[in-house]
């Protein structure tokens, strides 16, 4: 992996964190546009970048993370059900990372959701969180396990289902990206290392660094920018989106486009 690599997948990382669009699926379509072969750097490097994203929630919104004992718990509420299927799931999640057919087939039905989401829920005003809500939402971010689907879409959209306004619930999905992303980015770099003892030389340390503060920049921006447009728009226009980008990988595979990463 190049430093140019490293640092286009970060920005599509950062950008893509937070919106309902898939940030995986973004990475993994990036992945073979750049020519990255799906080595087990890259697969760590893919998930860890996601650690610098996340720190941008907890910059942006300090005074209401560090709140209190209770919120931390229901944090943990919504975050066993992902974290439990993620170890139980793992070797297949690798696998579907390297099918770009799967990202489409996610990203043209998750943009179908998104155009008629808006009228299905209609949100109560609730702005609290309960421990049901919270566990609510944690089994929604399992559907986001399958590459293309979108954490926070999957979260956003679990939140409003149960409640909550667009902007509350699109709050608590940053919020319950902190554990869910950091657990998921240690347990990757842990297992990398055992895989691999010399899979973190001084090289590949410099580019995950690179990676985490290149991604944490640009997630700091996208979150300023979309907690506004999707309170005043809500999803349709993310919803087209992924259905044209969904639509243009299925023709490029059904033309016989090699888009599989091997």
């Amino acid at each position: 992996m190049t430093v140019f690599q490293a640092v286009v997948i970060a920005i599509v990382e950062g950008l893509t964190e937070f919106l309902p669009v898939s940030s995986t699926g973004h990475m993994v379509i990036f992945q073979e546009l750049l020519g990255l072969e799906p080595t087990e750097f890259t697969k760590t490097y893919m998930v860890n970048i996601q650690f610098g994203a996340i720190l941008s929630v907890v910059v942006l919104y300090w005074k209401r993370f560090f709140r209190s004992w209770d919120f931390y718990w229901k944090l943990l509420a919504a975050f066993i059900p992902a974290a439990l299927f993620g170890l139980l799931l793992g070797d297949a999640i690798d696998l579907l990372l390297e099918n770009v057919a799967v990202v489409a087939v996610a990203l043209l039905l998750g943009g179908i959701v998104l155009l008629f989401v808006d009228n299905w829920f209609k949100p109560k005003g609730v702005e609290g969180i309960s421990y049901g809500r919270a566990f609510g939402i944690g089994l929604c971010q399992c559907i986001a396990l399958v590459p293309g689907v979108s954490r926070s879409a999957a979260t956003i959209i679990g939140g409003m289902a149960l409640g909550l306004t667009r902007k509350h619930a699109a709050e608590f999905s940053f919020f319950l990206a902190v554990p869910t992303m950091a657990a998921a980015s240690g347990y990757k770099m842990v297992q990398g290392w055992k895989l691999d003892p010399e899979l973190f030389s001084g090289d590949h340390i410099g580019l995950l660094l690179l990676g985490n503060a290149v991604a944490f920049v640009v997630a700091w921006l996208a979150i300023r920018s979309f907690v506004g447009f999707l309170t005043r728009h809500g999803f349709r226009a993310f919803g087209w989106y992924r259905i044209v980008l969904g639509l243009l990988l299925l023709v490029l595979l059904l033309a016989g486009v090699d888009l599989n990463m091997a």
